[in-house]
């Protein structure tokens, strides 16, 4: 999550929103549009996609983030764009920043979610509910677009069979715009009072030791 300001305007909360979905597999062929679609809905929503910098849905989802000129953030499990390409043979045109984690596939899903305000399931296989399961652990909103087939369509009977704790953080929708919106609803709610300390305090307040500092009194 980052902030921003326009001509000395309210500090605007930008909220890093990953798409997790499958790198191959049915799901692919059938979700790609649904999958762009994500993507474009965050980029027009000026907040920033994260994914793992791979191939498949996740990619289609960084396509349709920079069609609308957003920002794309990939986690890749390579330690270096030589290792990236070479060795894990990802693409890297359709980001703007590559965080080269050198964890591997496990250690990068983990560090993916941890780096993200929410997580977006569409298609998907066991790598997709790993993250899923682990955004939900960490409590973090979790959307879900149904209808994509694979882990986002097993999700509901999951939840109802294992009833974890926090279910109410998941949210599920066919129309991947809408998700992205109710997402961000749930973020706008959940930050307000970060929100609320960037807008009532001075933009340097973390250099000074005084009643403008948020955490004074």
């Amino acid at each position: 999550m980052t902030a921003s300001t326009n001509n000395g305007d309210s500090p605007k909360l930008k909220y890093s929103i990953c798409v997790s979905g499958a790198a191959a597999g049915e799901t692919v062929t059938h979700s790609a549009k649904l999958a762009e679609e994500l993507g474009r809905a965050i980029g027009k929503s000026g907040h920033i996609l994260t994914t793992g910098a791979t191939v498949g849905l996740p990619y289609y989802a960084a396509l349709g983030t920079k069609a609308e000129n957003g920002m794309s953030i990939g986690f890749s499990p390579a330690v270096s764009l030589r290792e990236h390409i070479r060795k894990y043979r990802l693409p890297y045109g359709c980001f703007d920043f590559i965080n080269f984690t050198g964890l591997n596939y496990v250690g990068r899903d983990l560090y993916l979610v941890q780096s993200s305000d929410a997580v977006i399931t569409v298609g998907g296989r066991f790598g997709s509910l790993h993250e899923f399961t682990s955004a939900l652990e960490a409590r973090k909103p979790c959307g879900v677009l149904l209808g994509s087939g694979g882990t986002a369509d097993l999700i509901p009977s999951l939840m109802e069979k294992l009833d974890p704790p926090d279910g109410d953080l998941v949210i599920y929708d066919t129309d991947p715009a809408k998700l992205i919106e109710r997402v961000v609803e749930i973020l706008d709610k959940k930050y307000a009072d970060i929100a609320r300390d960037l807008h009532r305090h001075a933009a340097d307040w973390f250099l000074r030791n005084d009643s403008h500092s948020p955490h004074a009194g």
